[in-house]
């Protein structure tokens, strides 16, 4: 069998866990910045973390058609070098305006950077291990989403600077870019002389791949309520204060343990088993994250079932990672596995545009929510969106996605 771990796909790796380490270490703290820095409301900020993911998804489809048209290397490090710039900007951002406009425009290549890296890592993957492959990919993302909250809240509350912690963003994105330029990646070379495929809808979204895409923005959706408010539910709604740290940390658990647990199902190449597995596992966590605690607030017995709200709070953590750990691979081959091998970078582009419109549009409405009828009324809305995703792929997107697999060791 041909080795999985080689030294390419290890660096692809790496860079892939400082890529993340860098945005998530930001993430939950962003929105309690931009409420003590800049007075900003609930609705605004949403509107401020939306535009984030709304510039990726605007740069998702040509970074595909970019990846599968020149050298993947020479993409990649453009669009690792500006990620790693923008990190700067929120430094010198003085002004609540200036800060939008940063954070808004950061999107862009962390759009394009998500789609070379992982694009390069398929090309890096010995083919008979590249099911398996994608799978453990994750798993930099998984270590860099375990650690990066929980660093970033520990420096914030022993050194009360939002400063310090956009240094070490900055610092970290350059160090992966380090990693990567040291790639070596022949296949990418391929590409060098593709530039004239013919401009189509293919080459900038997986028109093959659709229904699997209106599934991830279900997903996607569920996730930016629940990465971007957790904090500020946390501390208004379940007083806990101090808490976010360690429900990443479990998160993060949750989706390694997956990841190393699904391994041997995607190896045999059962992903639609993984996708379905993973996706009711992540509702009922979403379920018990929010139910535990309103019936916790209702109930007369609120001393007795504190403990329980606190054992469903935390609990919750581990099952979305479960499920989500099972899911996301899944849906990537899934994704790859309905397209043609000259559309790779179009096919992870398509899994990421749906994720990221689901994350825009959760981050967007839920801060709208929040405004109008409260935190708990977001999170039921994460509830209710993620249950539609779940009757979606039972009843229509398993068999799409069986009829049109171009790969007879996937089912």
């Amino acid at each position: 069998m041909e080795r999985l771990w080689n030294r390419n796909y290890c660096k692809v790796m790496v860079a892939n866990f400082t890529l993340f380490f860098a945005f998530y270490v930001l993430t939950p703290l962003l929105p309690l910045y931009l409420s003590e820095h800049f007075g900003a409301t609930k609705d605004v900020i949403g509107l401020v973390l939306s535009g984030y993911t709304i510039t990726a998804l605007l740069f998702r489809p040509f970074s595909g058609y970019v990846v599968d048209a020149f050298p993947r290397k020479t993409v990649l490090m453009v669009a690792f070098g500006a990620f790693a710039i923008f990190f700067a900007g929120y430094l010198a951002a003085s002004t609540l305006l200036l800060f939008t406009i940063v954070r808004t425009l950061h999107g862009g290549p962390f759009g394009a950077l998500t789609v070379a890296n992982s694009t390069v890592a398929i090309d890096v993957l010995p083919s008979s291990r590249r099911t398996e492959g994608i799978g453990y990919y994750g798993l930099s993302n998984n270590l860099a989403m375990a650690i990066a909250p929980s660093v970033g809240i520990f420096i914030y509350q022993l050194t009360n600077s939002f400063e310090f912690i956009f240094w070490l963003a900055l610092i970290v994105a350059c160090c992966g870019w380090l990693v990567d330029s040291t790639v070596k990646c022949k296949e990418c070379k391929e590409n060098s002389g593709n530039c004239h495929f013919p401009l189509s809808w293919d080459r900038f979204f997986l028109v093959r791949g659709w229904l699997l895409g209106v599934n991830m923005v279900a997903f996607g959706f569920s996730f930016g309520v629940l990465s971007n408010y957790l904090a500020i539910y946390g501390k208004e709604v379940m007083g806990i204060t101090g808490g976010t740290g360690t429900y990443f940390m479990l998160c993060s658990i949750g989706l390694i343990l997956s990841r190393l647990q699904g391994g041997k199902a995607l190896r045999n190449g059962r992903v639609t088993h993984n996708a379905g597995s993973g996706m009711v596992i992540s509702l009922i966590g979403y379920t018990i994250f929010i139910a535990l605690p309103t019936l916790g607030n209702l109930s007369p017995l609120t001393s007795y079932l504190s403990p329980l709200t606190m054992v469903g709070y935390y609990g919750s953590a581990l099952l979305i990672g479960l499920g989500n750990g099972h899911m996301w691979p899944a849906f990537q081959n899934m994704t790859i596995n309905v397209a043609h091998n000259n559309q790779r970078g179009t096919a992870n582009s398509t899994i990421l545009i749906s994720w990221d419109i689901g994350m825009g549009l959760g981050i967007l409405v839920g801060g709208v929510v929040a405004e109008l009828l409260g935190y708990s009324a977001a999170f039921w809305t994460v509830v209710l969106v993620n249950a539609s995703g779940v009757a979606c792929f039972f009843l229509a997107t398993k068999a799409f996605f069986l009829r049109r697999n171009l790969n007879e060791t996937v089912r």
